[in-house]
């Protein structure tokens, strides 16, 4: 994969887009976000926001497929089980010589470490939750979500 940031930096942007709170408010708040910027580019995407267990926004704009909720759930799950950036997964598994699917032990029907999943993280309180975009190339759909948390945490 070309072009991919280096861990470094993706372990700096989770550092920078630790928020002060989250609420239901900012879930709709960034959700909206998203759905604006997605509809800009005339992204095919599907949008998910998650706090804890419970589902906060959702969103799937034309061109999007159920494929794409398929993808938000398994790259979700790698956010909740590493609490990383699903990007930032691969990219250590990559790093090591290796591939999430080949070395992880998980079930890649159920997991997917590829980029477009983010952890919502709160000051003192670590990740609450998980936004996610699928639909574009993963890189894409990286720097969708790091671009709206970016303009969301202002």
């Amino acid at each position: 994969m070309t072009g991919a940031p280096e861990i470094a930096e993706l372990e700096a942007q989770e550092e920078h887009l630790t928020l002060p709170h989250f609420t239901y408010d900012d879930a709709w708040t960034l959700g909206t976000l998203l759905v604006e910027l997605a509809r800009a580019r005339r992204a095919p995407v599907a949008i998910d926001i998650r706090r804890g267990g419970q589902q906060l926004f959702h969103a799937a704009l034309p061109g999007s497929t159920p494929d794409n909720d398929a993808w938000i759930d398994r790259k979700r799950r790698v956010v909740e089980r590493y609490g990383c950036s699903s990007l930032l997964v691969g990219s250590r598994f990559r790093a090591k010589g290796t591939t999430f699917e080949e070395s992880s032990r998980l079930d890649p029907d159920r997991y997917a470490a590829h980029g477009g999943a983010f952890p919502i993280a709160v000051e003192g309180a670590g990740v609450i939750g998980t936004v996610v975009v699928s639909g574009l190339p993963q890189l894409e759909d990286h720097a969708l979500v790091v671009e709206a948390l970016e303009r969301f945490k202002g």
